[in-house]
């Protein structure tokens, strides 16, 4: 994610979920490579994060790739929502897990897109750092 944009700033939110989604995120069965997040009447919602269908789930099972909205206090949504309307701001999912009362949480981050020479930096960063490990390994 970080070769993509810059984060600037980090948010925890709860997810509202149905069902089995839960029981499928417990078993490792999420993925958020391709989500995004989304404002839809000044609510915070999370698109194209695919959660598996449960295993032994029935008639009752979800639809894997249903909009799921994050829950946010309205002080962080103003803030997103006023980032978002700039040029060139956008949400990006960084983080699933569960925290310690089991519950699902969603690591948001406010995101700028970088450009292709900023990409090009990075991965000389990355570089650099892959050959001084390991001149420090041998």
């Amino acid at each position: 994610m970080s070769f993509e944009y810059f984060l600037l700033e980090e948010f925890t939110a709860g997810i509202l979920l149905k069902g089995t989604e839960i029981k499928s995120i417990r078993e490792g069965k999420a993925n958020i490579n391709d989500a995004y997040c989304t404002f839809k009447e000044n609510e915070l919602f999370v698109l194209n994060m695919h959660i598996a269908e449960y295993t032994y789930g029935t008639y009752n099972n979800h639809n894997p790739k249903r909009e799921r909205k994050l829950l946010l206090n309205s002080r962080e949504l103003k803030k997103l929502l006023g980032k978002v309307k700039e040029k060139g701001f956008t949400i990006v999912p960084v983080s699933l897990f569960i925290n310690e009362k089991g519950l699902a949480k969603l690591i948001v981050a406010l995101a700028k897109g970088k450009h292709s020479y900023d990409k090009r930096e990075s991965l000389k960063e990355k570089d650099i750092k892959r050959e001084i490990s390991r001149k420090e390994h041998d």
